[in-house]
């Protein structure tokens, strides 16, 4: 029958002057208006261009129907009312709720079965019937898990068990021996440290063999600043071997970074500058390695220089190593020198936790110390640090998606004469919330806490200026405990220029002044992509709660970050 409306369908399209120029109408209906009403249900196309389009959409239907369970549905007859419209019938007979699936427990085990039905037994499990295409495509997807990629599997003897169930047999074909990796080839990026594949990838020879997951895996490379992946990985299928292949490129990823800022004293009236360099130095000897060394200058006669070094993998295990040397001098008044030796823990390719001692010395520079606020000390802290990192992928104006950084120390801080007991927490987190491709919100929220019996300013918490509170001279200010709220709208004009608003608040105190105070920082700034690097620029204005807002008071800070 249906053989005989497709020649009559042809013969007609042919002879007809319009038959390439009109739809087809196609109307399904079912035995009964019950069955009509499931059918229509179902919302299947009723206009078509041709009639291999309308025998398309009848197997798309029966497809549908034998998934809800009308697997013995018949198409009765396909006719043509008038030149443009045809009709069906279907009939969908009974319809089978459930399956039954006996299986061999040497083939399949329990935890398996248990990821796809609630209803397993000793030799078979329960499906309903628009269930059963997904089970089968998740027990083979955790087949090929354990090793064995070329697995099939397929329901065979199907049979009616009652008026409302089938029954049938699962059988595996998985004969090839389990699939292990023997040998991985990195091809662009030779010297890719191995390490990076072993504890940060976490893919290594004589690992079970899942193509899905090391693809999972290899794109956490995006999540490294010094390597790209080319390609998506490939495999080399030999009778006793599996070869895996790799295909990176080593990226750029050294930066220099600094600012230029200046505003008019308070005191004087006068122009005054300050800035700093930063120089990283990243993966130059192909182990993971980083270097920072940093020097900073500012208006208030302080002088910081900073240098650490992060060793990770140490002799290809987990672990890596942070030392870390800071020297801070503020005019003549004292010195502070802090050195920190960690060890950190790459939990995965995000998260990362630390554990180690840092030590700090202070002197008093004056040679009339008139008052007790500036002593020599010593402080020696154990600390613990836990991190996440987000990068925000391809993304050179904004690189990082999100960040949380906690830490606590805990220990003495020793004079000539006395020792007490001290702990510090400092808190430092960051989001973008992205609008659209070109409205981004930013806000970061970083502080930190000192807690003793007492305090001397030389060993107070020092923060603002263009990393913390915008609107304020670099570390002017001191405090034992302070918080600080950083927002920013932005707007992409294109990929190489932004443009985003100031709107930051901070709170502080002091315990040697009894101080508490919140902060305001107010203005506009603007980043450009420029061959050199990243330049950009911040116009803010500072002011606290007890004061007026000055224009004299404003600052700019210009900073430009190359890569290289």
């Amino acid at each position: 029958m249906q053989k005989t409306s497709f020649y009559i369908l042809i013969i007609f399209m042919f002879s007809s002057s319009t038959g390439f120029c009109q739809n087809l109408t196609f109307k399904i209906d079912g035995k009964n208006v019950i069955e009509t009403s499931i059918i229509d249900s179902l919302g299947y196309l009723k206009s078509h261009r041709d009639y291999i389009s309308i025998k398309s959409e009848i197997d798309n239907l029966q497809n549908t129907l034998f998934n809800m369970g009308y697997i013995e549905n018949e198409i009765k007859k396909i006719k043509k009312i008038n030149d443009t419209t045809f009709q069906s019938q279907v009939h969908l007979k009974n319809k089978f709720k459930s399956l039954y699936i006996h299986f061999n427990k040497t083939d399949i085990d329990f935890p398996t079965l248990n990821l796809v039905s609630k209803e397993v037994f000793d030799d078979y499990f329960i499906l309903n019937f628009p269930e059963v295409e997904n089970a089968l495509s998740i027990i083979n997807s955790e087949i090929s898990k354990k090793g064995f990629p070329f697995s099939k599997l397929q329901l065979s003897d199907i049979t009616i068990k009652d008026s409302s169930n089938l029954k049938a047999y699962l059988t595996i074909d998985a004969s090839e021996e389990k699939r292990i990796i023997n040998t991985i080839i990195i091809k662009g990026y030779e010297n890719f440290p191995k390490s990076y594949l072993t504890h940060f990838l976490k893919i290594k020879p004589e690992q079970v063999f899942d193509l899905k997951t090391i693809k999972e895996k290899t794109e956490q490379l995006n999540n490294l600043n010094f390597a790209n992946e080319i390609k998506p990985p490939e495999v080399l299928f030999l009778k006793d071997s599996t070869t895996l292949y790799l295909y990176l490129e080593k990226a750029k990823s050294n930066t220099f970074d600094g600012f230029l800022g200046f505003g008019t004293n308070e005191d004087t009236n006068k122009l005054e500058f300050d800035g700093y360099l930063n120089l990283n130095l990243i993966n130059n000897l192909n182990f993971g390695e980083s270097f920072r060394l940093l020097y900073k200058s500012d208006e208030n006669d302080q002088k910081t220089f900073e240098a650490d070094i992060s060793l990770p993998y140490l002799f290809r295990t987990p672990i890596g190593a942070d030392l870390l040397l800071r020297i801070f001098k503020r005019d003549s008044s004292f010195t502070t020198v802090n050195q920190s030796a960690r060890l950190h823990y790459q939990i995965n390719s995000k998260n990362k936790i630390y554990g180690g001692i840092v030590s700090t010395e202070s002197n008093n520079l004056l040679t009339e110390n008139t008052t007790s606020i500036i002593s020599d000390y010593k402080t020696q802290y154990y600390t613990l640090a836990y991190q996440f990192l987000k990068p925000k992928i391809n993304d050179i104006l904004f690189p990082i998606q999100s960040k949380l950084y906690l830490e606590a120390g805990f220990g003495k801080r020793k004079t000539i004469s006395n020792s007490e007991n001290q702990s510090q927490y400092s808190l430092d987190a960051l989001k973008i919330f992205s609008l659209n491709p070109k409205n981004s919100i930013f806000i970061r929220v970083n502080g930190s806490n000192l807690i003793s019996d007492s305090y001397f300013e030389n060993e107070l918490l020092r923060f603002g200026g263009i990393n913390s509170i915008r609107g304020f001279e670099e570390n002017s200010i001191f405090a034992s405990l302070y918080g600080i709220i950083n927002t920013e709208y932005r707007f992409k004009l294109n990929n190489a220029i932004y443009i985003h608003s100031i709107i930051d608040a901070g709170y502080f105190e002091n315990q040697i002044s009894n101080a508490k105070e919140k902060l305001f920082g107010y203005g506009f700034g603007f980043g450009i992509l420029t061959n050199a690097g990243l330049l950009r620029f911040n116009y803010a204005n500072g002011k606290n709660e007890n004061t007026q807002f000055k224009l004299a008071n404003s600052k700019i800070h210009i900073s430009l970050t190359a890569n290289f």
